[in-house]
């Protein structure tokens, strides 16, 4: 069971590592160099959260500002150096996330699961859709790759971890397009049945019935 942290949002997971280093950093700097490394990818980087976020690590003692600088006639900008406590939490929080697998909920998930709303045909062209922006995506994921060989594999993993999870879903929603057009799905028959007669059939009504 995932631990209960004081800062639980994974922007301020990876503001702590750009922070392990040691070298201080004000926020605008941080943001700057998650897009250079591409983490943007990973954790959605919002100028307001990126703020709040800052401010709890500091309020839990996780960071702490060390100076400030000032770059020509811009504003002054607060430095933020990690703690010894910030330390512990990063590789603590680290070592829960990729040791313990935890439920997610993805949107595409959520809408498969109510995907019986609209009729098969419209699914499976929908779905023939998703399959073209899927194949997009992994040429443009595989250029990422190739572009970045130079980089040791090491600071790639999550990108070659985010590929492979797309391939796997290109493979899947393929599969569920062709039962769906053959008609191998278990239960496509009362799915289609259902749109064309607006009636439900006696083993979909049997199901609700059961489910209470």
């Amino acid at each position: 069971m995932a631990k209960r942290r004081k800062v639980n949002n994974l922007l301020g997971l990876a503001l702590l590592a750009l922070l392990m280093p040691g070298r201080p950093m004000h926020p605008y700097q941080m943001a700057s160099l998650l897009r250079q490394t591409g983490k943007d990818s990973d954790v959605k980087i919002k100028w307001g959260s990126l703020y709040t976020v800052v401010q709890n690590l500091e309020k839990n003692g996780f960071i702490e500002s060390t100076s400030s600088d000032r770059d020509g006639k811009r504003p002054e900008r607060t430095l933020y150096a990690i703690t010894d406590a910030g330390r512990d939490e990063t590789r603590d929080w680290l070592r829960e996330l990729i040791a313990n697998p935890e439920p997610e909920f993805p949107r595409f998930a959520t809408a498969l699961s109510v995907a019986g709303v609209l009729p098969p045909d419209e699914v499976m062209s929908l779905l023939t859709r998703r399959v073209e922006a899927l194949e997009s995506s992994i040429k443009a994921q595989q250029l990422v790759l190739t572009t970045a060989a130079a980089v040791p594999r090491v600071f790639l993993i999550e990108a070659e971890y985010a590929l492979a999870m797309t391939v796997a879903e290109l493979a899947w929603v393929r599969s569920l397009v062709t039962e769906i057009e053959d008609g191998t799905l278990d239960g496509v028959a009362g799915w289609r049945s259902y749109h064309e007669t607006g009636v439900v059939p006696p083993e979909f009504d049997a199901m609700l019935e059961a489910g209470g």
